[in-house]
């Protein structure tokens, strides 16, 4: 800085012979350049040199040949040095102007994310949003920045094939072939009637309202038993309806939690609504808040914009309302997050009930949403004491298998495991009814457990 100084002090002395410094600046080839010996090397910063060259406005001494010297050692052209001493004196500024840095919104790495990290896209869809767009470079720095500092894009093909399954479901919507929707009193007449099991091979628990998500599947002649499970499950589920609370269920696959949910839920006070909403594989953010869309059976196509979902989101979960995520253990943060900015929202009235195997782990990642849980049910095994009265009551096959072979196959096979017991009955079903004078005795019951034990 101090030897830049000394260079401007000598131009000022130097402008003395105008003409000889003209000549300094211009050498020829081959000449001695004694201007060029000078400056080598040298770089003034843009405040120094406005500086400088103030104070010799100031004193009546600038000149040309000083703004054509401060263009050299400052890099610049000298109109550049002519449009900074301009901006000095008018705005009072010697650095140059502060420069915002572009920030992508969540709402542009979604519409990324769906593209597949296509750049070009998100350009496209900013420009038919409208307002004030960056330049496709821009966003290109912009998109290598955020990457670079560790931001990370979905797997391409985990994009499409989710971007493919919206498309499909969008068109069967237009095709109305979705099935037509029901008046809102339908829906509670349908909410209310009691399950009946269908004479095909399977009997299906209504899944409330909208048919989001398919129902528990039973053997043909089985009905839902209320253990003592159940009754936990729909006193936990009771106390967070109250207080429009979270709850979260979860236990080792297979011991019935979905079930037991369902049977506390199918009968839920006037004025409440349930709604179950169905974990994508592999799930983000944009396809959690399409699914909790399509679980409303909100009218319209999905919005474009992720502020306009929420708000639509929003507005349908002001009435009374128990929110089920089944299969919570899938969720990561981000999702548990959305989740949480509904249920946090000051417009929403809901009662979230988190149900999976693992989904108290899933939680933890997520200590916000942790502690708002007010509940924490788990369902556990079948007890040795509740299984014959439970198998017997859930299906009458089991009425014809004396106490101590039931107690043989739990030990052997079912392990408390509501599951397990279901496909036992199933094939025992199939065996009853193709093999002729099939006799239920340990033999059989040997085969069929062999049957639904997974290898080792």
């Amino acid at each position: 800085m101090g030897t830049a100084l000394l260079i401007l002090r000598w131009l000022r002395g130097a402008t003395v012979v105008g003409v000889g410094f003209a000549r300094a600046e211009g050498c020829g080839v081959g000449e001695p350049c004694v201007w060029g010996e000078v400056t080598a090397g040298l770089r003034v910063s843009r405040p120094v040199l406005v500086a400088r060259l103030l104070e010799l406005d100031a004193a009546g001494a600038l000149t040309t040949a000083h703004v054509r010297a401060g263009a050299r050692v400052g890099g610049v052209s000298v109109r550049t040095v002519w449009r900074w001493l301009d901006v000095a004196r008018t705005e009072g500024r010697v650095e140059p102007r502060p420069r915002a840095r572009l920030e992508l919104s969540d709402q542009a790495w979604e519409v990324l994310a769906q593209a597949g990290g296509n750049v070009s896209v998100l350009h496209r869809h900013l420009k038919e949003a409208g307002g004030e767009v960056p330049s496709l470079a821009s966003l290109h720095r912009a998109v290598r920045r955020d990457l670079q500092a560790g931001r990370v894009l979905p797997d391409r093909a985990v994009v499409r094939r989710e971007r493919e399954e919206q498309q499909t479901r969008q068109a069967l919507a237009d095709l109305a072939l979705a099935g037509a929707r029901e008046d809102g009193a339908a829906k509670k007449e349908a909410a209310r009637r009691p399950p009946h099991p269908a004479p095909a091979a399977s009997a299906v628990l209504p899944s409330g309202e909208g048919g989001a998500v398919t129902g528990v599947a039973l053997p043909a002649g089985a009905q839902l038993v209320r253990t003592s499970s159940v009754r936990a499950v729909a006193e936990a589920i009771g106390q967070a309806m109250a207080a429009e609370g979270a709850v979260c269920v979860f236990g080792d696959p297979g011991r019935g939690k979905t079930a037991a949910v369902r049977m506390a839920l199918s009968e839920v006070p006037a004025g409440w609504k349930v709604t179950w909403v169905p974990v994508p594989v592999r799930p983000s953010v944009a396809g959690m808040r399409r699914a909790v869309f399509d679980a409303l059976a909100l009218p319209g196509r999905f919005p474009h914009t992720s502020a306009l979902a929420d708000a639509a989101v929003a507005g349908a979960l002001g009435e009374a309302r128990v929110l089920v995520v089944d299969e919570a253990q899938r969720l990561p943060a981000p999702c548990l997050e959305y989740l949480q900015s509904l249920w946090d929202h000051p417009g929403t009235r809901i009662t979230l009930v988190l149900c999976g195997a693992g989904s108290e782990r899933a939680l933890s990642r997520l200590p916000q949403l942790e502690s708002r849980v007010g509940a924490w049910q788990e369902v556990p095994r079948l007890a040795a004491a509740e299984v014959a009265a439970v198998v017997t009551g859930f299906h009458p096959l089991w009425r014809t298998v004396p106490a101590p072979d039931l107690t043989w196959i739990d030990q052997s096979c079912a392990h408390g495991t509501f599951r397990t017991w279901a496909a036992l009955t199933a094939h025992l079903q199939n065996a009853l009814l193709t093999t002729a004078d099939a006799a239920v005795d340990r033999a059989l019951l040997g085969r069929l457990l062999r049957r639904v034990a997974p290898p080792l």
